[in-house]
C-alpha cells in the first residue's frame, strides 16, 4: 500500500486529510509535536511520528519509506505571535519538507498553501490562480510567510525538479474544528441578540472537499501546478444569516462601515507596535473584513474532479459536531 506523511494532522484540514486517506487505503503516518493534543487522532489507526517541522532531522525521519507527503503545517494566529515565528514555521519548516522530500525520493508533495497568495477578485470576476501575489501591502505575517513559502516550492519544482503540486484552499468550514479553527467565525455568530458584521465577504469551502482534492493530487495535476480549492462566495451577511437559519436563531444584524473598521485596524496596528504586541483587530484584519475576497475553483474542479458540497452542509456538519462533542459549544 502506499503510505503518505502527514504534517499538522491535529487541525481541522489535517485530521480531515489523515481520515480520508484512510478510507482510501493508505498506510497514513503523522507527524506532530509532542505538546500536541492528539485526542482526535486516537481514533485513527496510523503511525505516529513526534517532532516538529522546524527541525530539519526530525522532518527527514518522518519522510523516509513515504510515497507522498501532504504538509498542512503552518502558523495560523493572527495576533501575539511574533515574526521570527511565522518564518521559522511557515517557510524554514517548507523548506525542510522540501529537502527531506528530494533527499526520500517521494513521488510528489502536496503543499498547502492559502488562497490569498493569489489576488481576490469580485463576486463577479472572481479570483484565479493566474491572478498575481496582491496582499503583501496590508503586512500580515500569516499571508506573507505562505507566500514566501510556496514561491520555494515552485523554485524548488522549477530548479531541483521536485515532484510537487499546490493547493490554495479558502476558508474552511465542517467537522473535527477541535481547536476550534473556522469554528471561532460560527461561534461569533451565535447566541446573539445583536450581531455586527463586516461589508466584506470571502469564499468558503467544506474542509471534506479540500481532503478528497489532496487524495486526489497525488495522481493528478502537473509538478508545479497551483489549484485553488474554492466552494462558494458569500457576503460576511449571507454567511452569518446561514448560519442562523441552521442554529434557529434570528439576531438583529447590523453591518460595521468599512471606515470604521479601517481606523480601528490603524489603531490597533499602532498600539501593536508600541507595545510589542499585535493586536486583534489591526489594519490587515481591518483591510480582509472589508475586502470582497472571492475565489473561483474550477480549474480544481476540472483537473483533480472534485465536486463542491454546498457550506450549508458544511455548516450543519460543523454545527452538529460542535454539539455532540461539546467542544467550546457554538450553540
Amino acid at each position: 500500500m502506499p503510505k503518505v506523511l502527514i504534517t499538522g494532522a491535529s487541525g481541522l484540514l489535517g485530521y480531515n486529510t489523515a481520515l480520508e486517506f484512510c478510507r482510501m487505503g493508505f498506510e497514513v503516518r503523522v507527524l506532530i509535536r509532542r505538546t500536541t493534543n492528539t485526542e482526535l487522532l486516537n481514533g485513527l489507526f496510523c503511525e505516529w511520528y513526534y517532532g516538529a517541522v522546524e527541525n530539519a532531522a526530525e522532518v527527514e525521519d518522518a519522510v523516509k519509506g513515504c510515497d507522498y507527503v501532504v504538509h498542512t503545517a503552518s502558523l495560523t494566529g493572527q495576533w501575539g505571535i511574533a515574526l521570527k515565528q511565522y518564518e521559522q514555521v511557515n517557510v524554514q519548516g517548507t523548506e525542510n519538507i522540501i529537502r527531506a522530500c528530494l533527499h526520500g525520493g517521494v513521488k510528489r508533495l502536496i503543499y498547502i498553501s492559502t488562497a490569498n497568495t493569489m489576488a481576490p477578485g469580485t463576486r463577479k470576476h472572481p479570483g484565479t490562480e493566474l491572478n498575481p501575489f496582491s496582499l503583501f501591502k496590508i503586512n500580515s505575517p500569516y499571508i506573507n510567510t505562505k507566500y514566501i513559502a510556496q514561491q520555494k516550492v515552485l523554485e524548488a519544482v522549477v530548479e531541483r525538479g521536485l515532484p510537487a503540486v499546490i493547493l490554495n484552499p479558502t476558508f474552511m468550514i465542517g467537522a473535527h474544528d477541535l481547536k476550534p479553527s473556522s469554528g471561532q467565525l460560527l461561534k461569533y455568530a451565535l447566541d446573539k441578540m445583536l450581531l455586527f458584521y463586516p461589508p466584506g465577504g470571502k469564499n468558503f469551502v467544506h474542509v471534506r472537499d479540500v481532503s478528497r482534492a489532496i487524495v486526489f493530487a497525488c495522481n493528478n495535476g502537473e509538478n508545479g501546478d497551483c489549484f485553488l480549492i474554492a466552494g462558494e462566495n458569500l457576503s460576511y451577511r449571507e454567511f452569518f444569516r446561514m448560519v442562523h437559519r441552521q442554529a434557529r436563531q434570528r439576531p438583529v444584524m447590523l453591518e460595521i462601515p468599512g471606515l470604521v473598521l479601517k481606523i480601528g485596524g490603524l489603531l490597533g496596528t499602532a498600539i501593536g507596535r508600541i507595545t510589542g504586541k499585535r493586536q486583534m483587530l489591526n489594519y490587515a484584519a481591518a483591510y480582509l473584513l472589508c475586502l470582497q475576497n472571492y475565489y473561483c475553483g474550477q480549474k480544481a474542479a476540472r483537473t483533480l474532479g472534485i465536486r463542491y458540497t454546498p457550506v450549508a452542509v458544511a455548516i450543519e456538519e460543523a454545527l452538529a459536531w460542535f454539539d455532540k462533542n461539546n467542544k467550546e459549544r457554538c450553540y
